[in-house]
């Protein structure tokens, strides 16, 4: 009995753990949003509302009850009048580290407002030197120009891409150091581009499954045309870089063996909601 009673006190103490999350609202621009309240909820991971009430922009402290079990993948929504609503799922809880959120709420008529090619080549050389390769730097700042004015949302989703290979470490490089050429074509779309690549990346991105940091996806040929391979990164709850290889498409660029390279981004980290998604479509 004394021992049936302990543990009932440490169950109950248990639950009356705290951990932190700080939320902090974004503009368009990246810069912190200052000056206006905005709503903010949260639900656990049985969809039990946590939080619900308005708070000052920029950044909020929460302290939000601790279950150890899935219960602890928080969902945060955010919405104030003038904006896009935004949200982020699975945010984990942990008695080890804060979790932080950042969120970045567009306003409801914002439109794009991209650097001119010689802006971009001073503060983001890595996306510019990406841009331009396989091209002349007259050719590729043709091509910025051109889905600059006539593609915008094909130059917001390539230069999202790129941002996000760039960020990914591979055990050798990231991939936006394989790429050798991009094709500047109708394929370039508003969520993928095609393109050629060193063909040891495919090699890289497998190891990296290896590791747990992608996940292959069966069948890739069901989803992309002629894929021999696809691999998806596994970091966020959603939104996710896609690696799609069609490895029977080869070229060779300034002397490099090269295969064709589809990346894209997958909203959805769940197989079954992403085919429900392509069968909407």
């Amino acid at each position: 009995m004394p021992k049936a009673k302990t543990k009932q006190i440490n169950a109950r103490a248990s639950t009356d753990q705290k951990a932190t999350m700080v939320i902090t609202l974004y503009d368009g621009t990246r810069e912190p949003i200052e000056g206006k309240d905005f709503l903010m909820r949260i639900f656990d991971g049985f969809q039990n509302q946590l939080f619900d009430k308005e708070r000052p922009a920029p950044t909020t402290l929460f302290h939000l009850p601790y279950r150890d079990n899935l219960q602890d993948n928080c969902t945060v929504l955010a919405s104030g009048d003038g904006y896009v609503d935004a949200g982020f799922t699975p945010v984990k809880l942990s008695l080890k580290a804060v979790a932080m959120v950042d969120l970045m709420l567009l306003e409801d008529k914002a439109d794009f407002k991209f650097q001119t090619w010689a802006a971009l080549k001073a503060h983001d050389p890595a996306i510019s030197n990406f841009v331009s390769v396989g091209s002349s730097d007259a050719d590729a700042e043709g091509h910025y120009d051109d889905l600059r004015q006539n593609k915008p949302l094909a130059l917001a989703s390539l230069l999202n891409l790129a941002t996000a290979m760039n960020a990914i470490q591979l055990p050798n490089k990231t991939p936006l150091d394989y790429l050798k050429e991009i094709l500047w074509d109708e394929s370039l779309a508003q969520d993928r581009f095609f393109g050629y690549a060193d063909k040891s990346l495919v090699d890289q991105v497998r190891r990296a499954a290896m590791e747990g940091e992608f996940a292959p996806e069966p069948s890739p040929g069901l989803f992309h045309p002629d894929a021999t391979s696809s691999f998806k990164h596994i970091q966020f709850g959603e939104a996710n870089i896609q690696l799609t290889f069609h490895e029977k498409d080869t070229k060779t660029v300034d002397g490099v063996d090269c295969i064709k390279v589809e990346p894209d981004i997958d909203y959805f980290k769940d197989l079954a909601a992403h085919t429900l998604r392509v069968c909407s479509t």
